[in-house]
């Protein structure tokens, strides 16, 4: 908390731009309330980065917050890492992505540091491959992924493709938590210059390459080449690679939605470019029905999430969840690797703590040891990172559309999720299913299993304060009972003692049917996200109570 009208005037009379001079002014006179939450505290610079609206101010993504981000990243790799020094960076089709970009790059290679960009628009998956690929200490990626446009982001990546993680996420964050002035950031050339290297399509080609070769059952897509996809990118990035991917493979029908292919960070023709929300997808359904399609793949700006659709057993399409894609994705391919003789006590798949227990429970009927991590895609990168010798990752998959499948990506990828989808459609008409009679397989193998996550929004100052009232609500005085039975565990995320995983903000509770609800605030976006999770034949009735229950 800071004197903010003290720090504005520090941007009105200081060493910044006259635009940004101009705009705090504006803001001052014409929004107070804007005014003071774009000054009264400085944008965290989290264990995954920056994210925030865009605009002038302390708490916001501009040019001067990505610079100082840059700088401290900078001043911890000179520190820390001794011999050739690099990073890769890559931006998606948000409004100042490019820019961002271009400010790291140059910010990096004035402090002597080799970088690698790329030369447009490419997804997080393929930042993460080419850390890997170049041998590059770390990497940036400018985005903010599915948020709202008013939104940007800065994740950084370590020289294993995955996010950062403990120790050097905190490591990180202290050097840019000392920078304190924008004047201790080298915008300007010095001394020693690192250089800028272009990436393009010679780094596409090998993304393809590797992420193709993890396909299971080419002889199906043979027989079933023209099964019809169609396939948006709502406004991002995914538009260069996705449907190239699938074209490779061997799919003839790969169907456009035009609006949407155009790269715009307004994102013109959807309230949020998010595949979560069923009403990002409805140009995708109607251009389904429109040419009698058999599945929809939606991704978000990033191309690192993907929704599908596919056709039920009246014709109509449906959207999967997170957790039914995942769980599809991975009985496909669990089944196909012990059909291949793969499986054995080394291989190993990964979800997060609130996503389905169908995974795990899928997981365990083929002998193959499921971890659970907490929730961002950096954990289960982190526990690939730490079996690389002694195991090898078949997939893994969060609630929230995020999927990876092999070891070539350290994060969630949209483009080889996309590929499996297909694939695994073709097989399942091999066995004479859809996708849709392939789901109702699984639950009727392993019984029903239903989730349902529901969030509230509250923003600004009062609204993080009334965030943090709600959890400590939670704490201290937990539900006896939740969807109408009785709780029989509660777990706090905040006491790594007991559940030996890194401290985070999430609280679950467990009834005696093994229901569960987890609580945490989204550490990106001003909500508190509730995750219901019920199993059984009366899964449906169990949802509705506990969203009546939590949030009324």
């Amino acid at each position: 908390m800071k004197d903010y009208q003290e720090v504005a005037k520090g941007w009105i009379e200081g060493n910044f731009d006259p635009e940004t001079k101009c705009q705090v002014i504006a803001l001052r006179n014409n929004d107070p309330a804007a005014f003071e939450d774009a000054f009264y505290r400085n944008l965290e610079f989290g264990t995954g980065g920056l994210r925030g609206i865009m605009g002038v101010g302390t708490n916001r993504m501009n040019k001067y917050t990505v610079g100082m981000a840059t700088q401290g990243l900078a001043n911890y790799i000179k520190d820390h890492v001794e011999g050739p020094r690099s990073v890769c960076i890559s931006y998606d089709s948000r409004n100042n992505s490019k820019l961002f970009a271009k400010i790291s790059a140059e910010v990096l290679s004035n402090n002597g540091i080799h970088v690698y960009l790329f030369d447009n628009i490419r997804p997080t998956p393929e930042l993460s491959y080419s850390i890997r690929a170049k041998g590059a200490t770390a990497g940036i990626m400018i985005t903010a992924s599915h948020n709202p446009k008013e939104y940007n982001g800065y994740k950084v990546f370590w020289s294993d493709g995955g996010q950062i993680t403990a120790p050097v996420d905190k490591d990180i964050v202290a050097e840019v938590g000392k920078i304190s002035d924008p004047s201790e950031v080298r915008f300007e050339e010095g001394d020693e210059i690192g250089g800028i290297e272009l990436m393009g399509k010679e780094m596409d080609e090998m993304y393809l390459r590797d992420i193709l070769s993890l396909m299971l059952t080419p002889e199906a897509v043979a027989k079933h080449p023209d099964i019809k996809i169609v396939y948006t990118p709502l406004h991002g990035c995914g538009v260069r690679l996705v449907p190239e991917a699938l074209r490779r493979l061997g799919f003839k029908n790969v169907i456009h939605v035009p609006d949407q292919d155009i790269s715009d960070g307004d994102f013109p023709t959807v309230v949020s470019p998010n595949p979560e929300e069923p009403a990002a997808m409805k140009m995708a359904l109607e251009k389904a029905d429109e040419t009698g399609a058999d599945i929809v793949m939606a991704t978000d700006p990033d191309a690192d999430r993907l929704g599908i659709a596919v056709r039920n057993d009246e014709g109509k399409m449906v959207q999967f969840n997170g957790n039914q894609t995942a769980s599809m994705l991975t009985y496909y391919i669990l089944t196909r690797w012990k059909e291949l003789g793969k499986l054995d006590a080394t291989k190993y798949c990964v979800k997060t703590i609130v996503t389905t227990e169908l995974i795990a429970a899928i997981c365990e009927s083929f002998g193959v040891r499921c971890y659970n991590v907490l929730t961002g895609f950096k954990y289960i990168a982190e526990v690939v990172k730490a079996h690389e010798n002694d195991g090898e990752f078949i997939c893994g998959g969060e609630e929230s559309y995020g999927f990876n499948i092999g070891q070539f990506v350290r994060d969630k990828c949209a483009q080889v999720s996309c590929a499996m989808v297909a694939e695994c459609a073709a097989w399942a008409a091999e066995q004479g299913m859809t996708l849709y009679q392939l789901l109702q397989k699984i639950y009727k193998e392993y019984g029903l299993y239903l989730e349902k996550m529901v969030y509230i929004v509250r923003k600004g100052k009062t609204g993080a304060e009334e965030i943090a009232r709600i959890m400590t609500d939670y704490r201290t005085t937990p539900p006896a009972e939740i969807a109408g039975r009785k709780v029989v565990k509660v777990i706090d995320y905040l006491e790594p003692e007991k559940t030996g995983l890194p401290k985070s903000n999430v609280l679950q509770f467990f009834n005696e049917d093994g229901d569960v609800v987890s609580v945490r605030p989204s550490g990106t976006e001003p909500k508190i996200k509730f995750y219901f999770g019920a199993h059984g034949s009366d899964a449906p009735e169990k949802i509705e109570l506990l969203k009546k229950q939590f949030v009324g």
